[in-house]
């Protein structure tokens, strides 16, 4: 047996494979896909074009843009979607829990075989489609009827599916910023477990099924609900809450981030677009923001804590309309394209992925149990 390697808990700063998808440098407070600044993308592309970048490899012109619309279009009106959706929309209650059962009876439905038996064509095809799905099923499951495929602006139609009325320009734009900024962040709880699957050769959708069951998880994608709910519970009065909060040793949702030790680059981003909203809400959010990062400098000094996406990005998605039930669906909606990507990147390593464990457990017995 080979010599084991002990590593921090977490597995905190291994390295564990490499990647061209992107990086988060945490000291400089930046993250990116594929060289571009993730910030930059979200202020100025469509959420296409950005998913095009993560699994092909590079941004479209017009005419692979094109061609990759064609391509969303085609499989989210695939013949096989109509029935998962009614059927998943009819028998669950919580979106998320709709998508992790949409897309095993999406694969049934495709025959979709394992990612190990497929060329680089097909698979992408597989990512593509249960990408292009998400938005339909989660819409589905919340408004508890199939709103039919995307007619070609994918975030417009999520917005009017979700609120019942077409969202204007600014609510788009405010949309479309905040999925592409949450597309990708490294190797987080759910791209890892995505990763893993992946190197087992599984298909696509168990891919996607495992990574949307981390994220489920409330300390990975639930923070943004919780974090409105703070603002809710402060209300006027923010530091007499923040600091009960904080004296009961409880953590503040939506502050903190395990790799970012200056501001969070996503949270400056949406903390803009909200500004461009203004309203009570955002100015009861600014406040709260000077506030809690006031009191938590003085409570941890040795360990710098601001907002993170997830504060701002509660805030965003009020704005747009969209319920606090399904602000986690969106989240998952957005990072299922940077799961997709992960996938495809891992499908082509033939090493599976297989670490140790260290047994602290009860010694063994030569004398029978």
């Amino acid at each position: 047996m080979s010599e084991l390697i002990d590593v921090p808990r977490g597995l905190t700063g291994v390295v564990a494979a490499e990647t061209s998808i992107g990086d988060v440098d945490g000291a400089a407070g930046m993250y990116h896909y594929r060289g571009y600044p993730a910030v930059d993308l979200a202020r100025a592309h469509s959420f296409e074009d950005v998913w095009h970048l993560l699994v092909v490899g590079e941004l479209p012109d017009a005419t692979t843009r094109g061609s990759f619309l064609d391509r969303v279009a085609a499989a989210a009106a695939d013949p096989a979607v109509a029935g998962v959706v009614e059927t998943v929309a009819a028998r669950t209650g919580d979106p998320l829990t709709g998508l992790r059962s949409a897309w095993p009876l999406l694969a049934s439905a495709r025959a979709t075989r394992p990612l190990y038996d497929l060329d680089e064509d097909a698979r992408l095809d597989d990512a593509v489609a249960f990408a292009a799905v998400a938005p339909r099923v989660i819409a589905a499951v919340a408004r508890g009827s199939d709103p039919g495929p995307t007619g070609g602006d994918l975030v417009a139609d999520y917005l009017a599916a979700l609120t019942g009325i077409r969202p204007d320009p600014a609510h788009e734009r405010a949309l479309t910023a905040y999925l592409i900024a949450a597309m990708d962040h490294g190797f987080n709880a759910s791209t890892f477990t995505a990763r893993v699957i992946a190197s087992t050769g599984a298909d696509m959708a168990a891919c996607l099924t495992g990574a949307l069951g981390a994220l489920s998880g409330p300390l990975h994608g639930g923070a943004p609900a919780r974090a409105l709910e703070s603002l809710d519970r402060a209300g006027d009065d923010p530091e007499s809450w923040i600091r009960g909060e904080l004296a009961a040793g409880r953590r503040l949702m939506g502050f903190g981030h395990a790799v970012y030790r200056t501001t969070d680059p996503r949270s400056a981003l949406l903390r803009a677009v909200a500004e461009g909203f203004g309203g009570p809400r955002v100015r009861q959010a600014l406040a709260f923001q000077d506030t809690a990062e006031r009191l938590l400098a003085a409570h941890k000094p040795d360990r710098p804590l601001h907002a993170n996406v997830e504060f701002y990005a509660a805030v965003v998605m009020e704005e747009c309309g969209i319920p606090p039930e399904m602000f986690t669906p969106t989240f998952a909606l957005a990072r299922t394209v940077g799961w997709t990507a992960h996938v495809l990147e891992q499908a082509r390593d033939p090493k599976i992925i297989r670490p140790s464990a260290r047994y602290v457990g009860r010694p063994v017995s030569r004398r029978g149990a």
